[in-house]
């Protein structure tokens, strides 16, 4: 059932609008003021708010315009006087859907509705799509199905909606950027530009000439004029890698850009506004760094609006195989080979490697097996050697026994990482010892044989494995 909020300072209005769209499939809200409609706003989530432009004290315009930000905002529908079309279309620029002119048929308001409703049931659609997208463990480019990673991106789906600043957190090659590039692929700015700056790639030099551009001759060697990364960024959205190893000067410039939306080239005393939304992402904790005097308080608080944090890979193993074979999938397909798989015991060297370089060193460990690979198979002597020696104290997964030295590893991770490190080991042992044979398997380790598919399922293991 689709709800409607009516916002009008008048009773008569609100009740005669009321009889209108009442109907089965629908439930009527009302609020007599802008103040009263963000109540019900943020408490029962309306689908659709109808509300009077002219009204006491607050008027509708400023309502549609404080409601911004909020990725859960209704549909706006504007009710404007007779002669006041003018500001209808400010409405409309302010992000209204549509609007209807008093006085109105019956008829003329029903369809803008319909249609508003109709807007409002393919969205509902377009959600349930991609939460389903999201629960098969992908969103975008990005691969997961661990709960941290389904979390990270059912919250990033809903928050891309809106224009609010984001600051993202992770290690190098998490996917910070491609988080970034996604939130902004799902947002009302997609089809403006994206615009990623890695701050700590620039030198101290030519950081401020990237990001704000200059006019001709500001410096030697600017012979021309020069629009930088936030003007380039214009209606779109900018995305500041490694902003924690920006220098304080640039920090300062940076804080006023935010707050002012405007921004000077070097050389230049034109303020050039700028429409942009802000993402932003380190490796560094920014709260040490403000408190060792390296990174300015308040750009702190204005960049971290909302936070992300995106897990390394050795914290989220389960998602090795999914990952793994989205990448055998894929690069077999660019360079023209036949499906390629892992043998056993290279899949368990892989799934014991700690991955320093998180989900970008996987991607090119396999893309580099991918292309040397000859015979289908990828073996334990296919892989690099620095990941066979980055374990080298231990066997790989299915290689455990009793006296296996690889147990020590175990008192290197926290209790569920170990726990979990260690059933898929048992786990995969046994079921070598019996040929994969899950029957025989069960019995001999005490489980139900539906028990043991389902943590056979937990733990992402094959009976090829």
């Amino acid at each position: 059932m689709l709800k409607i909020l009516i916002v009008d300072d008048e009773e008569a209005a609100r009740y005669g609008i009321r009889r209108v769209l009442e109907n089965k499939s629908t439930e009527i809200l009302e609020a007599s003021s802008a103040e009263q409609a963000r109540d019900v706003i943020k408490n029962l989530r309306p689908h659709i708010m109808l509300t009077d432009i002219n009204m006491p004290g607050e008027d509708g315009l400023s309502l549609l315009r404080s409601l911004k930000d909020d990725p859960q905002k209704p549909l706006a529908l504007m009710v404007t006087a007779f002669g006041s079309v003018k500001v209808a279309v400010e409405a409309m620029k302010a992000g209204a859907y549509d609007y209807v002119v008093k006085p109105f048929e019956i008829d003329e308001l029903r369809f803008v509705v319909i249609r508003a409703m109709e807007r409002v049931k393919l969205e509902i659609e377009n959600q349930q799509l991609k939460k389903q997208i999201l629960s098969e463990g992908n969103f975008g480019r990005m691969v997961g199905k661990c709960a941290r990673m389904q979390q990270l991106f059912e919250t990033a789906n809903q928050v891309a909606a809106s224009d609010v600043t984001v600051l993202i957190y992770g290690e190098s090659g998490t996917g910070k950027e491609l988080l970034a590039k996604e939130i902004h692929d799902r947002s009302p700015r997609k089809k403006g530009p994206f615009v990623a700056v890695n701050c700590a790639a620039l030198p101290e030099t030519l950081i401020e000439s990237e990001l704000f551009g200059h006019e001709r001759g500001a410096f030697t060697g600017a012979q021309d004029l020069r629009k930088g990364k936030f003007e380039l960024a214009h209606g779109g959205t900018i995305f500041l890698d490694e902003i924690g190893d920006m220098n304080p000067l640039t920090q300062a410039k940076v804080l006023r850009t935010l707050e002012e939306r405007r921004v000077e080239r070097l050389g230049g005393n034109q303020s050039i506004p700028v429409d942009v939304r802000i993402i932003s992402a380190t490796h560094k904790n920014l709260t040490t760094e403000v408190n060792d005097g390296r990174f300015r308080q308040d750009l702190y608080y204005r960049l971290k609006v909302l936070t992300f944090e995106i897990p390394p890979l050795r914290q989220r193993r389960e998602d090795l195989p999914i990952l793994i074979q989205t990448f055998l999938d894929l690069y077999s397909v660019r360079h023209k080979k036949d499906p390629i798989s892992l043998t056993p015991e290279s899949l368990g060297y892989l799934k014991m490697y700690d991955w320093p370089g998180n989900v970008r060193e996987l991607r090119n460990v396999i893309e580099g097996c991918v292309v040397l690979n000859r015979s289908g198979k990828i073996e334990t002597v296919d892989l690099p050697q620095e990941l066979l020696k980055g374990r080298a104290d231990s066997k790989p997964m299915g290689a455990l026994d009793k006296n296996s030295e690889g147990v020590e590893v175990l008192f290197t991770l926290p209790y569920k990482e170990a726990k979990r490190e260690f059933e898929g080991r048992y786990i995969t042992a046994r079921l070598q010892g019996n040929r994969g044979n899950i029957s025989r398997t069960a019995a001999q380790v005490g489980l139900h044989r539906q028990s043991l598919q389902q943590k056979l399922r937990e733990l992402g293991i094959q009976r090829g494995e």
